[in-house]
């Protein structure tokens, strides 16, 4: 099901993106941007590690190097029967990580210095392991696909709002004006459910990976004050990139069309039900209360001592 939903939602914003070639160039430019959707399809199938990781300067990192952390990650992959993945570490303050990869055998995960020092070790494993179910999932292509294409609509549609052209009728000028403002809108909510729809499954499948839904759980509250507090220069210069991340970025998440995340709070609520069947016990915040999260003095971690190169 998982896989159909995945088929129909790519095949949703291939048409799109036909369609706006259409309007625009008529049947030449819908054939034009078949190949182009084709193209960037394929090209992001054999390098979406490649353009994530070289957007965000991440480094590689061994046992050598980060022996706890890479531990850490080679033991939740024998967990969840996976491929030991590539890890990652990003020498930026904002607490954040992504997986990325397209499929199972050629997965990475990456993490920021910033979360490395603001998590203790149980909630890095909990971060990890929603890494590594997105992993499972196969998630990872479909998002950094998903991404590139809504970008390519809205290239399409400013070029086709300064080269339109009347092709044959009055009401041509019309339509292609009208195709440039809801084609990048459709793809964006597009994008988004897809994303929103996967955090979901990442957060269940990286609780049962870890068995310490707990710990994820104080992570995403962590992390979501954090995140929203620490700018991103990543999804400054690129905003479809948010969609990678297990929390957004500056402005936070709420569910709804316009989020690329769900709520975090109903992220933390459905972690505390896995919480209760496995008989864990999460500590509740009192209503209105927010974790203290230091942004700007990173805490000693032992995965990540001083939040410096290792």
């Amino acid at each position: 099901m998982n896989g159909f939903r995945t088929t129909m939602l790519l095949a949703a914003m291939t048409a799109l993106f036909m369609a706006l070639g259409f309007t625009i160039g008529g049947t030449g430019g819908a054939m034009v941007a078949l190949l182009v959707a084709a193209g960037m399809n394929l090209f992001t199938f054999w390098n979406a590690d490649r353009i994530v990781l070289s957007m965000h300067g991440a480094r590689e990192v061994d046992a050598s190097q980060c022996p706890e952390f890479v531990g850490l990650v080679a033991g939740l992959a024998r967990r969840a029967k996976l491929p030991m993945p590539r890890v990652y570490v990003i020498d930026s303050p904002h607490p954040n990580a992504f997986a990325t990869g397209r499929d199972p055998a050629h997965a990475a995960v990456a993490a920021t210095t910033g979360l490395l020092g603001l998590l203790d070790r149980d909630e890095i494993e909990g971060v990890m392991a929603h890494e590594l179910g997105h992993i499972r999932n196969r998630d990872t292509l479909i998002m950094t696909m998903t991404a590139t294409i809504a970008g390519a609509i809205s290239m399409l549609a400013n070029f086709g709002l300064f080269f339109g052209q009347d092709r044959d009728r009055g009401g041509g000028m019309i339509a292609t004006i009208l195709a440039v403002v809801v084609a990048p809108f459709a793809a964006m909510i597009v994008q988004m459910a897809l994303s929103r729809h996967r955090e979901y499954g990442a957060d269940r499948a990286g609780a049962e990976i870890s068995g310490k839904p707990h710990a994820l759980a104080s992570a995403l509250a962590k992390l979501a004050q954090g995140a929203s507090m620490v700018p991103n220069p990543v999804t400054e210069r690129n905003p479809a990139a948010a969609a990678l991340y297990i929390v957004p970025g500056m402005g936070g998440s709420r569910d709804s069309l316009f989020s690329t995340h769900p709520d975090t709070n109903n992220r933390i609520a459905l972690l505390q039900e896995m919480a209760q069947e496995l008989g864990l016990r999460i500590a509740r915040p009192p209503a209105g209360a927010s974790p203290s999260v230091p942004t700007t003095r990173r805490r000693p971690s032992a995965l990540n001592p001083t939040g410096r190169r290792h």
